[in-house]
């Protein structure tokens, strides 16, 4: 009886001891230099919200300049590190989603939208399924906040349809998305597909009434389909300027379109090998800093050393020492190899635009277009998913990673 008092009285002790080291790790502060101002400030952090942003007269490690911004926001994540969301082959795990996710956090990227392209309907809804049994595990932190699907309903033309294989494309298909999302567990937030296809309008409809937001890539539609496309509810163009045709019609082709509609924003990829810089110099200026997301299009491949890898189709996937990914069948890029976090670099670099506008665009613009209105910003309430990090020549360099209010990445310096 006294073994089992004894043994009671040790656990009560060692409870209170826990609940006085939670108590004291729920409440913190983190500083760094504003994105917004350049100025310091320190972030207080309570139970994973920011509770306070206050301005200091210096950092207490004044020796470390290092920025604090919202984490980022990536809505286009095909794979990492050598995880791929989109193929078949019992090739994606559990363990393989919490270790794409972790690699992200060490490029600064605390929110993202694992994307499935085309593929057949079996393995869409497999994986669909595994990222939604997966997506509250703890180890994840809550990084994940739905699914893009990039496909399968795009169009079938060679240079338009890019990497997809031609195979798995196929029109518009509602009770078939149903099933997706479905599978999803309700967590898909967006679709790409191509709106000339015969029944786009009124699944685009469709979709918009579930709440999901709609983006057009991959098509050839003209001005008339792209406005209609608007009317019905898309609302973004996904990397505009890629899953486009090589050789196009100087009047007639979908970029005009696209950049004149002014209720349309654009997604776009800043990895130098997607867009040269003046036409994301074009870019930012027709959309702004408002209307503008960057995104990665990053897939399983980056991470990886240069060579030559297979794809499930037994393509040869080109990894080049300068880090562009490229399918050589059809002289098309295969997604980029370069985080998000190269892309803010890039763009402040070839338009100029402040580190707030370029954290806007990669973080507080996707933050509200998918109803993510816990995060992408630091202001009160928010989760605490903060970054510090130095600007580099073409990419940032996290130093730190939080996602509320938890370090989950630091470098080895």
């Amino acid at each position: 009886m006294r073994s089992m008092l004894f043994t009671r009285f040790n656990l009560l002790i060692i409870f209170n001891l826990m609940t006085i080291i939670n108590s004291s790790l729920a409440q913190t502060k983190i500083e760094g230099i504003s994105y917004l101002t350049k100025k310091p400030v320190s972030v207080e952090i309570k139970d994973g919200k920011i509770v306070g942003i206050h301005q200091l007269e210096k950092l207490s490690d004044n020796s470390r300049q290092l920025y604090i911004a919202p984490g980022l926001i990536d809505n286009q994540v095909n794979g990492f590190a050598g995880i791929s969301f989109c193929f078949a082959g019992g090739q994606l795990t559990k363990e393989g989603i919490v270790k794409a996710t972790q690699e992200l956090w060490k490029k600064g990227v605390t929110t993202y939208l694992p994307t499935l392209t085309t593929n057949t309907k079996e393995v869409m809804l497999r994986n669909l399924s595994l990222l939604a049994a997966t997506k509250n595990e703890p180890a994840l932190h809550g990084s994940i906040a739905g699914y893009h699907l990039e496909g399968p309903y795009i169009s079938p033309v060679d240079g338009y349809r890019g990497a997809h294989p031609i195979k798995y494309v196929r029109k518009p298909d509602l009770s078939e998305f149903n099933q997706f999302y479905e599978a999803s567990g309700r967590n898909i937030l967006t679709i790409t597909l191509a709106p000339e296809l015969e029944g786009a309008m009124d699944f685009i409809r469709k979709c918009t009434e579930m709440g999901v937001v709609v983006a057009i890539g991959h098509h050839n539609a003209n001005k008339e389909v792209v406005d209609l496309a608007v009317t019905n509810g898309a609302r973004i163009t996904t990397h505009l300027g890629n899953g486009c045709a090589n050789t196009i019609n100087r009047h007639l082709n979908p970029l005009w379109p696209q950049l004149a509609n002014d209720k349309l924003m654009a997604s776009i990829i800043c990895d130098g090998f997607h867009l040269r810089d003046e036409e994301i110099a074009v870019f930012y200026k027709v959309k702004g800093p408002d209307n503008t997301i960057i995104t990665s299009d990053v897939t399983s491949f980056a991470s990886l050393p240069p060579g030559e890898y297979k794809n499930e189709e037994g393509e040869t996937i080109e990894l080049t020492k300068e880090g562009m990914l490229r399918l050589p069948a059809q002289n098309v890029l295969y997604g980029s190899a370069s985080p998000i976090s190269r892309g803010v670099a890039r763009i402040m670099k070839i338009t100029g635009c402040s580190l707030g506008d370029a954290i806007r665009m990669s973080s507080t613009n996707p933050a509200k277009l998918y109803g993510l209105n816990d995060r992408g910003e630091i202001k009160k309430g928010m989760r605490a998913d903060l970054i510090l990090f130095e600007i580099g020549e073409s990419e940032l360099q996290i130093k730190k990673t939080y996602i509320e209010g938890n370090l989950v990445y630091k470098t080895g310096e």
